[in-house]
């Protein structure tokens, strides 16, 4: 039995491994996180830096064995190892990879095996001139080490199980460690299982195969680009996470590579520009989702970032989908300076927009609102002077004055309490109707005709109108009388004829016998004031038959006359 001393070569075995399986648990942890085919990718990555890292280990402690005698590695053997570990790596990253205990056993199982079969396979590529024996003993102890949970197995699985378990690096550090010490310790044991034996015959011959120098060149190339991939491919993954990340927030991200200007987009970028999965876009594209008049400014802004005269920074209405979208960008360089590319961030900032729209849409809004309350106050003031002039000028006392500005201020006030009910805007032919009738019973008003919708100050002159048409009835007509007596007033209007204009009936029933008025009062000039400079229209009355028959025709929403 021969048990080689401890070399600087056994230490930095032990550390490849190590570094081995610290790689290859990361990119475990990241084919966690991904399913299908991308899922697959990333186990053959890590399956590819596990098994070159323990096969590198294996074949560096090697360079430290001296037998006496020349060594040479038979090339096809030692590639057979190497694709052996990488091999039942991959299948145990696999079975891991479904999660449970049971499959961490078994994935523990064949990772321990396939470490144990690269072993002596590889051990199997070496030749020289001696004769390599082994003790059944320590065999069959190393290949325990490596199928059970003593040193290789229990690390394997505990590396394993703390990559499916916990994400911390102190975690995958630890189970680096234990997995590094296993295979360290397994390839140990198995050496000191060998026995030398020269041969007397062949003490002068050169063993065929490669020499170890070649061999160290390419176990080192090998771990060193597998070691590299794998460390980029870790730091594909952090990108890949950082960009999903961005993503969740609502903001998607984009690259221009230069100077060829490929376009790349994440997910949430392409959803921003209505584009389905897959399909092919370039900054050409992007140039055709814009408005034409964007076009100058959009190459003006892209000049300047790329001349690293400032960021990118920019925002266009889509002309397809009428969306907004906010770009900002940065010009990335290289260490020498030279540009690589412009990346950013693009943001939906449509409800922003839409906000200042309806924003300003308000305050013009609000604008007019206010000038035309100044407008509507200073109307109501000049009909309220004119109604106090009027009234006294036909009152024969203060008490009489009084009496019948108050009621026309009433009804002048109910009138802005309808249009305030609406928005100022409009109100009711039928509502006005109604509001002067309120203080008599139901049965003094039949009326009859279609909807009829007046703007605001029409709606004021139809409302004074229609206030003093109900007062002369109240003092000379058909509602002086009482209730008993069942006079009425019958109010019946046409719909809008071809020149727009609307007639409206006024027909007393059953009130006193009237005769038509010696002088024009206040009432009338209101009335023919009111229909001509409001309403666009004109106002008749008619006394046959000892009853009055007022006639209004008018124009809603026409030009006033003036």
């Amino acid at each position: 039995m021969h048990l080689h001393p401890l070399s600087v070569f056994d230490g930095l075995s032990f550390l490849v491994a190590v570094f081995a399986a610290w790689t290859a648990l990361d990119l475990f942890q990241q084919a966690r996180a991904h399913q299908g085919a991308g899922r697959l990718a990333w186990l053959a990555t890590a399956a590819a830096a596990m098994g070159g890292g323990v096969w590198s280990m294996h074949f560096i402690a090697m360079l430290g064995f001296n037998p006496a005698a020349p060594v040479h590695y038979d090339p096809g053997l030692t590639a057979a190892s190497f694709l052996l570990a990488v091999a039942g790596s991959s299948l145990a990253f696999l079975i891991a990879s479904r999660g449970g205990a049971g499959r961490v056993v078994i994935a523990g199982f064949v990772m321990g095996a396939s470490i144990c079969a690269m072993h002596y396979l590889g051990m199997a590529a070496l030749r020289t001139t001696t004769v390599l024996t082994y003790a059944p003993a320590p065999v069959a102890l190393s290949a325990a080490i490596a199928l059970s949970a003593s040193i290789a197995l229990s690390a394997s699985i505990a590396a394993l199980f703390a990559a499916e378990r916990a994400r911390s690096p102190l975690w995958r550090l630890g189970a680096a460690v234990v997995l590094g010490l296993a295979v360290v310790g397994m390839h140990h044991v198995a050496m000191s299982a060998l026995t030398l034996s020269p041969l007397q015959s062949a003490a002068s011959l050169d063993p065929p195969g490669a020499p170890p120098l070649m061999l160290a060149v390419g176990v080192a190339a090998v771990t060193v680009v597998i070691l590299f991939l794998a460390l980029a491919a870790s730091m594909i993954g952090q990108r890949d996470k950082l960009i999903s990340i961005i993503d969740a927030g609502g903001v998607g991200y984009w690259e221009l590579s230069l100077p060829g200007q490929t376009l790349w987009l994440s997910g949430r970028a392409r959803k921003y520009l209505d584009l389905a999965h897959g399909e092919a876009f370039g900054a050409r594209d992007f140039v055709r989702k814009l408005k034409p008049e964007d076009l100058p400014r959009r190459a003006a802004t892209l000049a300047r970032a790329l001349n690293g005269d400032g960021e990118y920074n920019a925002e266009y209405q889509m002309r397809d989908s009428g969306r907004w979208l906010l770009l900002r960008g940065r010009l990335i360089r290289s260490r020498s300076g030279r540009p690589i590319k412009l990346a950013g961030v693009i943001t939906d900032v449509t409800d922003r927009r839409q906000a200042f729209a309806a924003l300003a849409t308000s305050e013009h809004r609000q604008r007019l609102l206010i000038n035309e309350l100044n407008h509507r106050v200073k109307n109501t003031l000049a009909t309220i002077q004119s109604i106090a002039a009027l009234t006294a000028r036909r009152s024969s006392s203060v008490e009489e004055f009084m009496r019948l500005f108050e009621a026309r201020l009433i009804a002048l006030s109910d009138t802005h309490n309808l249009l305030t009910a609406n928005g100022w805007e409009k109100a009711g032919l039928r509502d006005l109707l109604i509001q002067e009738f309120r203080p008599y019973a139901e049965d003094r008003l039949r009326m009859e005709g279609p909807e009829v919708t007046l703007g605001a100050e029409q709606s004021l002159s139809m409302g004074l109108i229609l206030h003093e048409l109900v007062t002369n009835a109240a003092k000379y007509g058909p509602l002086k009388c009482p209730s008993e007596a069942a006079g009425w007033v019958d109010v019946r209007w046409s719909a809008v004829d071809a020149d727009g204009r609307i007639t409206l009936d006024w027909v007393e029933h059953g009130g006193p016998v009237v005769a038509p008025p010696t002088r024009s009062g206040f009432g009338s000039r209101l009335i023919d004031v009111s229909i001509r400079t409001t309403l666009a229209g004109s106002a008749t009355m008619d006394y046959a038959d000892g009853r009055l028959h007022c006639r209004l025709v008018f124009r809603p929403g026409g030009e006033p006359k003036v």
